[in-house]
């Protein structure tokens, strides 16, 4: 299983970014799909994730509401749609993918995941 995620950049306050995690060799169809993110000189967390049904989405309160998560089982990809940034939002995000078909209350843990991509760099500033 190989996960890329791309899409990050420099992105002023209250700009949107789209975020986007291909998958090679994995059918991220079957399986949920979480994004983290690392800020400098902070832990790794799990901000949202969704189910391969796409009925069951999570979000850390944190991001609720500006950010969304979507499948295109077409094309293997899961986007993380990032409205109204702000200075807090600058991290690596970082998606992964796990066995389960649909996240729970506890999504934010690593040990649901067992595929990770390499990160995308999201810088918010004016």
């Amino acid at each position: 299983v190989q996960l890329q995620a791309s899409g990050g950049g420099l992105v002023q306050p209250g700009g949107s970014l789209t975020l986007s995690c291909v998958a090679s060799g994995y059918n991220l169809g079957n399986s949920i799909v979480g994004w983290f993110r690392q800020a400098p000189g902070k832990e790794r967390e799990g901000i949202s994730c969704i189910s391969a049904s796409d009925r069951s989405q999570y979000y850390a309160s944190s991001v609720k509401g500006r950010f969304t998560m979507s499948r295109d089982n077409s094309k293997n990809t899961v986007f993380l749609q990032i409205n109204d940034l702000k200075a807090d939002d600058t991290a690596v995000y970082y998606c992964a993918t796990g066995s389960d078909r649909r996240c729970w209350d506890y999504f934010y843990r690593e040990s649901n995941y067992n595929a990770w991509g390499q990160g995308t760099q999201v810088t918010v500033s004016s």
